[in-house]
């Protein structure tokens, strides 16, 4: 083994700044936090200490001790076959999340259990709900349309105590429905925020999974791995990542008088086209896009509100001061 150790930067700058992710994982103090991870880590040939991030047992035991470590997560699983959420991505939606409301409130971001975030598609994971509810305080919807997932996401809001409160889970038994039978129109809630489905079949999904998996081997990979396939709801839908999002835009006009921000994450930038012409037709009043990094990749959210300056104000005043004094 060559002895030349490979330089590192010291951080990931292409994560947000309040990401606690930013550095290297520190893979003896996660070990001391979860012993089980032990058994997984290993010298990777430039001397670093690392793990086979194409092995699903590695990085689900690596997803357990940062969850613990970072965000006081006591109990955490998914089902075999379900996708396992890369911790430090999901992190940066949250804190860009945070970010989009302080932007609307003079740079002061809305904490504590008043300020309510709703997560499309929770997942079996429910890691999204965690990271924010650790990170700001915020308490939590969390739609799904996957029986198992949702019994999965309850069952790991129901071992930690801390998030009993903080979220309440919602089967959608109508997957035409995003909103709908969800949110209740009068309900407020301050922001939506979702990772939608990117494929627009199970064979592209199943394609782009090889993909992935050739990538982290080093080498063509031809048959998919258990927990790296994901679901057919985490990882396809009729028309992939566009057809969904304009359906979402479509559909969050209707529900527009009682939620600030709807927002989501867009994959791929090809597709912005179509979701700003999907905006523009249901009437948006304000849209950002936000940059975001991911690993390799760049992703970004785009958010959008229907509330016109008035009701903003309104809004702010009613709920967000009220919290913030």
């Amino acid at each position: 083994m060559t002895d030349i150790k490979k330089e590192h930067p010291t951080e990931k700058t292409i994560l947000h700044p309040r990401n606690k992710h930013r550095e290297r994982y520190d893979f003896k103090q996660l070990t001391e936090t979860c012993p089980e991870l032990g058994k997984y880590v290993r010298l990777n040939p430039y001397g670093d200490e690392s793990i086979d991030f194409a092995n699903p047992k590695a990085v689900k035991w690596l997803n357990k001790a940062l969850l613990k470590q970072y965000y006081g997560v006591d109990y955490w699983d998914i089902p075999t076959g379900y996708l396992c959420p890369p911790i430090p991505g999901r992190a940066d939606y949250i804190h860009y999340a945070a970010d989009l409301l302080g932007s609307s409130n003079n740079g002061k971001i809305p904490t504590g259990f008043k300020v309510k975030c709703m997560d499309i598609g929770v997942g079996a994971s429910c890691v999204f709900p965690i990271i924010g509810n650790k990170e700001y305080g915020w308490s939590f919807i969390g739609s799904e349309t996957d029986p198992l997932a949702i019994e999965s996401a309850s069952k790991i809001v129901n071992y930690n105590a801390f998030l009993k409160r903080s979220i309440d889970l919602r089967f959608q038994d109508n997957t035409k429905d995003i909103f709908h039978g969800i949110m209740e129109r009068t309900e407020p809630i301050d922001i939506t925020i979702c990772n939608p489905p990117f494929h627009s079949s199970p064979e592209e999904a199943q394609e782009g999974t090889l993909r992935k998996l050739s990538s982290l081997n080093h080498k063509k990979i031809t048959t998919p791995t258990l927990n790296f396939g994901g679901q057919n709801t985490e990882l396809w839908c009729e028309g992939g990542e566009e057809r969904f999002v304009r359906d979402m835009i479509r559909q969050s006009k209707q529900f527009g008088s009682n939620c600030f921000w709807f927002t989501t994450q867009i994959s791929k930038q090809s597709h912005l086209p179509g979701v700003y012409e999907a905006l523009k037709s249901a009437g948006a009043v304000e849209v950002k896009t936000i940059p975001m990094g991911q690993g390799t990749k760049v992703s970004r959210i785009v958010a959008w509100t229907f509330l016109k300056k008035d009701q903003q104000n309104g809004w702010i005043t009613s709920r967000w001061n009220t919290i913030l004094h």
